[in-house]
């Protein structure tokens, strides 16, 4: 039985400006699903990380807005300083809230409410970074029937984030960064029907 993908979630920290260049740029225009990016990033930082993605990206790149509408082919960026979260609306809020693993964004906390909404719909995916953070939401991504990949830590600039997802045993997939965008352009072509 072949499962429709609706979202992708990503959580990267150190490392990550690289790892999303090389994954974002590679994603076609018609991209079917929109991809949701936690990058620890800290409040106040300028716009030309998400400039540089955009620029490079034939899909949309942009900063999440509250209450904006989640739609496909954009990969949304969580702001620097404030949680991510996915309504049942399919909308986006913003939290200012403790950080989470000593991040805020925290990738566990866009992992976990995007879950709650697309459940078995969904895909996450851990690349490089320094802490644990985002291991939490692969287990609740994994509970909810969800598809979950972590980069090789091979592959990664900081392998620690990897590792700590891949040590849960919720990971479906271990695939070096490259190839994540075709890994992921076949899957939901396959699941939309495209032939």
């Amino acid at each position: 039985m072949k499962i429709d993908f609706s979202a992708v979630v990503i959580g990267v920290s150190a490392g990550g400006f690289q790892a999303l260049h090389t994954i974002l740029p590679l994603l076609p225009k018609d991209f079917p699903a929109p991809v949701i990016v936690v990058q620890h990033r800290m409040a106040g930082e300028d716009d030309f990380f998400i400039d540089s993605l955009n620029s490079k990206s034939h899909i949309t790149v942009k900063e999440a807005g509250e209450r904006e509408e989640i739609r496909p082919g954009t990969a949304y960026i969580a702001p620097g300083g404030y949680h991510l979260l996915i309504e049942k609306d399919h909308t986006f809020s913003l939290s200012v809230d403790e950080p989470v693993c000593y991040a805020r964004p925290s990738i566990d906390v866009l992992f976990e409410t995007a879950s709650r909404v697309w459940g078995p719909h969904l895909v996450g995916i851990i690349l490089t970074g320094a802490n644990s953070d985002g291991s939490n939401g692969i287990k609740t991504i994994k509970q909810g029937n969800g598809l979950t990949i972590a980069q090789d830590p091979e592959t990664a600039e900081v392998n620690v984030m990897p590792l700590a997802a891949i040590a849960t045993r919720c990971v479906d997939f271990i695939l070096p960064l490259e190839d994540i965008p075709s890994f992921l352009t076949n899957l939901v072509e396959d699941t939309h029907g495209n032939a």
